[in-house]
């Protein structure tokens, strides 16, 4: 397949397509979550996101030879229908992992913040400790926060015997049972020995400690969106961020109007993070066509709006001042109140609102593109900046 000869169908959310893919042949855009079979019928690389569903009735009779999907999950993609077929196909784990942790460290900031607690008085349990969970875990525990892990999966082939609670893998009854917090990042699985569809059902939500925290950035029907609108009227003392829900984009206005903080499925969607995973998949669309890439990330990428402060080393509250720079680079309560808005129009243009604000989603950096400089090495504030994941920089 030579350079000229390649046809690519792109959904139209994924970043800098032209700028990376353009070299290689004609480029399609189209809306992914209605993407149809006859848009691909001349194609020869799809590029999608994880709205799309690609299986046989998608692809069936196309010319479509590579599928990449500019995510992290899978459970979209029919791999084993594509290797029957010798369609060859990549993913993007861990493109947007740091973007996702920032967005959960955003939501533990405003939870603390609502109710004047100490975030390193929490015990926090991760469920899937995969790219996102992993990170997540190093980033807390560099602040001084316990975790406690549950991941059955990882556990089984990493631990035997009493070793998985010494290296923090425990059940999920003993998570319930030990932590206030939960954050879930665990693929979306139906099948198998451990399943986490509506893994979070009526009696996993009953067995949530007095005033947990339930966070889910990770896949929406991991909970049971109805068991949790039935349960919620009865536990006032929860708090629930959901960015992810069962189903999208159709959710739920009541359920949405019940959490503490909701999110159009963008926990994700730094700059940063969906870029990355636009290269990501190039890089491996060009080894499938045995080609060398042309383009990296770093020249593509605009400064930061707001790319370094300096601070005055004698002042602040280091708390108040770590919160406040959290919610200067990302604040999740902005996207909260844009889904409340969607969800309190007309009926009919909830859904269509819903992806309409994932695509015109406006510019959001990592912590880490936020370089602060002014701070004394070594001190408690420069760990705290460093834990939640900015950049340190000499004064100057």
């Amino acid at each position: 397949m030579s350079d000229s000869e390649i046809r690519i169908v792109a959904d139209e959310n994924i970043p800098l397509v032209e700028a990376f893919f353009g070299h290689l042949g004609p480029i399609q855009r189209a809306p992914g979550r209605q993407m149809q079979a006859e848009q691909l019928a001349q194609a020869d690389l799809l590029l999608v996101r994880s709205v799309t569903n690609v299986d046989q009735q998608l692809l069936a009779g196309s010319s479509v030879r590579y599928v990449a999907s500019a995510t992290i999950g899978t459970d979209h993609i029919d791999r084993d229908w594509l290797q029957q077929q010798g369609i060859g196909f990549d993913n993007a784990p861990g493109c947007n992992a740091e973007s996702v942790v920032d967005y959960v460290l955003s939501a533990l900031v405003n939870l603390a913040a609502q109710e004047g607690c100490e975030l390193t008085h929490k015990r926090v349990g991760i469920v899937g400790v995969g790219n996102v969970g992993s990170r997540l875990q190093r980033r807390l525990e560099s602040l001084g926060i316990e975790c406690l892990l549950c991941d059955p999966p990882r556990a089984e082939r990493e631990v035997s015997g009493d070793e998985g609670e010494e290296q923090g893998f425990v059940s999920l009854p003993t998570l319930l049972e030990r932590c206030s917090v939960f954050c879930l990042h665990t693929p979306l699985t139906r099948e198998g020995d451990h399943p986490s569809y509506h893994l979070f059902d009526d009696q996993v939500l009953a067995a949530l400690p007095e005033g947990a925290w339930l966070i889910n950035a990770g896949r929406g029907a991991v909970i049971d969106n109805r068991a949790l609108l039935d349960y919620l009227p009865h536990r006032q003392d929860l708090k629930v961020v959901l960015d992810v829900w069962e189903p999208e984009p159709a959710i739920n206005p009541e359920l949405a109007a019940m959490v503490e903080f909701g999110t159009p499925h963008i926990a994700g969607y730094s700059l940063e993070g969906r870029t990355r995973g636009t290269e990501m998949i190039y890089q491996g669309a060009c080894r499938f066509l045995g080609i060398e890439p042309r383009c990296q990330l770093e020249s593509l990428l605009p400064s930061p709006a707001l790319g370094r402060l300096e601070l005055d080393s004698t002042a602040q509250d280091e708390k108040d001042l770590v919160s406040r720079l959290v919610r200067l680079v990302y604040d999740l309560r902005r996207d909260h109140h844009a889904l409340q808005q969607v969800l309190g129009g007309a009926p009919d243009q909830r859904a269509p609102g819903f992806d309409l604000l994932r695509r015109h989603y406006p510019m959001r950096r990592e912590f880490s593109s936020l370089k602060i400089g002014g701070v004394m090495p070594q001190s408690g504030l420069a760990q705290q900046l460093q834990s939640f994941g900015f950049t340190l920089v000499d004064a100057g």
